[in-house]
């Protein structure tokens, strides 16, 4: 107990140091911070250098919260904020957490709730003693912001328990003394689909990802090798999710239904992106017939111990394991994960999926660190072939596949990712409409798309500037265009297909369930229709198998269920075409430029999520050119790292 008491030590000499008349009253573990609870916490509050000489003496993340019993009824302190805050912070909602002391504020300008350096907030401290979260209120509802703060809220002792349990796992004494650090492959090597990434340190075991593969229903090839005896989930100190898409989060809820009862540790917009998309694959799974791994009361379980974390912050998770997660430039809220493991013994850098290169909605991947000496990074797009043509020219391209298809008279079906690829679409074709570059015709949006845009103009600091000072300054929606039609019910799917020339984007993006697949029913028997991917088809897919008949000069044939319920056989006969370019991972050669310009140096290069053959390659390339080891692991395969 050494450690635990040097540290208990630290936190008594602090408070000892502290201004009288603050009045602390307790200090109380909050997950991976130090809560200060005081009667006066303004005071410690107006004085800020005290908090930064704490954090600097602890080195740990410090909140300060009012003691519950100086702390203003709720109704009353629900008036003074009303008054305080002015009517063109345009406030939505104002809720009470009284666990802990916080009070939610949700307002359309929420800088006008902060007020000029905080002054707003603080002075909301001082005259209620509720601390102040604030938050953008969507351009629309969310469901999944909804349940999220809905969840935290109504179960405000349960959270309380699991934050108090985490923080007591966080700073608990070292008991191993650095034996090792290995890495193992639970998936997404040498594939691509449910990655998972176990480090182990000897001391903690962390997860990276947890994903599902969408292109198989086997378990054995669908799930993480979550069965190998590295892995214990009463001995795992967190899982870390990179971002919300299915082949990286969609495994999550199994853990807590099978007693994993840890933390996950996220962006902001990962955690709402996730929930959304997690559910949606449980109600895809039984709409097909399937039995879903696990249901929604998992899901609400994963919200309670979760813990967002803003890019730059960082936080320990573990004794000897501090977590900062970077901007990955992929979707909204990806993150690149680097891990600074013991006293400098060893920093690992996890890409999950990246991109290093602007876009219409983000900026370029973080590729400079404080230490690195293990990457592991993806190979999606790593092959010889794989290198993307110029922005500029791909939008041409789609601008030009759709003015001939509406000409002629046919429907341009896009199955999209609901994350990114929809948004990124969606801004592109709605400029090109408006400088009349694309004829002007209907734009159905189907699916959850609507929902994921209303978690983007809820997060616009992580999104690109240009696109960020549209929401923030200008008041604009780039998701929204009097060209745009959000389809509300599924009876009129039917009448959009037998109406006149339109484009529709729909869920899913591999067109393995969603409306997506309703459309292509409709649609494939007419070759004046096209069909248009923009995302990575993977394989096993019908996307994929679309795209490999083409490949072969066959007419695509993919089972679908028809009106009756059952499966037929339908033709695709509509023109197909894959629209590189627009992805969200990085090509072959932002791939090796990544690794030039990544400072500092790795001395260890781990590749995966690719096919095989890419990895292989992309490794080779590496090795010759940097001369540095580069492995390509299997699933279930080990690597020593320090």
């Amino acid at each position: 107990m050494h450690r635990i008491g040097e540290f208990e030590a630290k936190i008594r000499g602090v408070l000892e140091r502290l201004p009288k008349e603050a009045e602390v009253t307790r200090v109380e573990y909050e997950g991976p911070r130090i809560a200060i609870y005081a009667k006066k916490p303004e005071v410690l509050l107006e004085q800020s250098y005290l908090i930064t000489d704490i954090v600097s003496h602890l080195r740990k993340r410090v909140v300060v919260r009012s003691d519950p019993s100086v702390r203003m009824s709720e109704p009353e302190a629900e008036k003074i904020i009303k008054e305080l805050i002015p009517p063109e912070a345009e406030v939505e909602s104002i809720v009470f957490d009284p666990t802990i002391g916080e009070v939610y504020i949700e307002a359309k300008k929420p800088g006008m709730v902060i007020g000029k350096n905080g002054m707003l907030l603080q002075e909301i401290v001082k005259r209620t003693r509720w601390r102040a979260k604030v938050f953008r209120a969507p351009s629309y509802p969310s469901n999944a912001i909804r349940q999220i703060r809905y969840q935290h809220l109504s179960e405000t002792k349960e959270r309380e328990r699991i934050l108090r349990t985490v923080g007591e796992r966080i700073f608990r004494p070292l008991v191993i003394e650095h034996r090792g650090i290995r890495l193992v492959a639970l998936g997404g090597s040498q594939q691509v689909g449910r990655s998972a990434f176990l480090v182990d340190t000897g001391e903690s075991r962390i997860l990276l990802d947890c994903g599902v593969n969408p292109g198989t229903t086997d378990p054995r090839e669908a799930f993480p090798r979550l069965d190998l005896d590295e892995l214990d989930l009463s001995e795992l100190d967190a899982v870390v999710i990179t971002h919300a898409h299915l082949d990286h989060c969609g495994f999550l809820p199994f853990l807590y239904k099978y007693g994993y009862d840890g933390p996950v540790y996220c962006s902001e917009p990962t955690l709402s992106l996730m929930v959304l998309l997690q559910q949606d694959y449980i109600s895809v799974l039984n709409r097909e017939g399937y039995r879903p791994p696990y249901d929604q009361r998992d899901i609400r379980s994963e919200i309670l111990h979760a813990i967002p974390l803003r890019y730059g912050a960082v936080t320990d998770i573990a004794p000897d394991v501090r977590l900062t997660l970077h901007n990955a430039g992929h979707i909204i809220g990806s993150a690149i994960v680097h891990l600074h493991i013991g006293d400098g013994l060893h920093n690992i850098v996890y890409t999950g999926d990246f991109k290093f290169a602007k876009t219409t909605l983000l900026d370029p991947a973080v590729s400079t660190f404080p230490r690195a000496e293990t990457l592991i990074m993806e190979a999606t797009y790593g092959g010889q072939e794989d290198v993307m043509p110029p922005r500029k020219e791909v939008e041409e391209k789609v601008a030009h596949l759709i003015n001939e298809t509406i000409k002629e008279g046919g429907k341009v079906l896009l199955p999209v990712l609901a994350v990114g690829r929809a948004q990124e679409l969606l801004v592109i074709i709605n400029e090109y409409m408006r400088r009349g570059e694309i004829a002007e015709c209907p734009v159905y949006i189907d699916g959850m798309i609507s929902e994921v845009n209303a978690i983007h103009t809820a997060y616009p600091e992580y999104l690109q500037r240009e696109i960020r000072d549209l929401i923030l300054h200008q008041d604009l929606n780039p998701f929204q265009s009097e060209f745009f039609e959000q389809v509300t019910h599924p009876s009129k799917r039917p009448e959009i297909a037998e109406g006149g020339p339109c484009i529709i984007m729909a869920t899913s993006g591999m067109l393995e369930g969603g409306p997506a697949v309703e459309y292509l029913r409709y649609l494939a028997h007419n070759p004046k229709n096209r069909l248009m991917f923009s995302c990575f088809q993977i394989a096993g897919t019908r996307g994929r198998s679309i795209l490999n008949s083409i490949k072969l000069g066959r007419v695509p044939e993919v089972e679908l269920i028809g009106e009756n319920g059952r499966v037929e056989l339908v033709q695709v006969k509509m023109k197909v075409d894959m629209i590189d370019g627009l992805s969200g991972h990085s090509d072959r050669k932002q791939l090796i430029n990544y690794i030039k310009r990544m400072s500092p140096k790795p001395s260890r290069i781990i590749i995966c999520h690719g096919e095989k053959g890419k990895c292989l390659g992309l490794a080779s390339s590496i090795q010759h050119m940097f001369r540095a080891p580069v492995w390509v692991p299997d699933v279930t395969e080990a690597i020593k790292l320090a």
